[in-house]
């Protein structure tokens, strides 16, 4: 059974996962009217995953008898002033989270919930692939210098990124 602190505490986190999905979602759709198709579908498959996310948190809080209590998602920004910007804001959203889930796993560590903190382990590294993903992206745009054959490589590029749906335990 989880504790009524950890409770409210990863339905928190299951609504902050609802807003990166809905941030990312706004980003594909700044990209598509940008003509920018990759970088639209890396935004895709990245509102993909943090859906996926938060399916991790309900279905962990129903498993450990909690009660998932969804709440207002907020309206996320719709305009950006270049692929840069977009990207740099990224990158610190994906910094947030990471300082979210770590606030978490002190949470489970004072709660003594050795069951929450074995959860929360795949979510800390995974918060360390969000945010070396972004970067990653963010410094190849530092380089163009905004130039647009540069930009259409790493749009290219950007395009053929994938969703693959998080390992569940036991699966191979």
């Amino acid at each position: 059974m989880i504790t009524k602190k950890l409770q409210q505490a990863f339905n928190d986190q299951l609504n902050a996962e609802l807003y990166s999905a809905y941030l990312y979602l706004s980003m594909a759709a700044y990209f598509h009217s940008t003509n920018l198709p990759g970088c639209s579908n890396w935004m895709l498959v990245q509102a993909q995953e943090e859906q996926s996310h938060a399916m991790k948190f309900y279905d962990y809080l129903n498993q450990r008898g909690g009660r998932v209590s969804l709440k207002a998602i907020i309206a996320p920004p719709a305009e950006w002033s270049s692929p840069r910007d977009v990207f740099d804001a990224v990158y610190k959203h994906e910094q947030k989270v990471t300082g979210l889930i770590k606030a978490l796993m002190e949470l489970a560590t004072e709660q003594k919930d050795d069951d929450a903190r074995t959860f929360l382990q795949w979510f800390v590294d995974e918060q360390a692939e969000e945010e070396e993903s972004a970067d990653e992206v963010l410094q190849k745009l530092k380089l163009t210098d905004y130039k647009s054959q540069e930009l259409y490589m790493i749009d290219r590029e950007l395009a053929r990124r994938v969703f693959k749906p998080p390992k569940n335990k036991g699966d191979k």
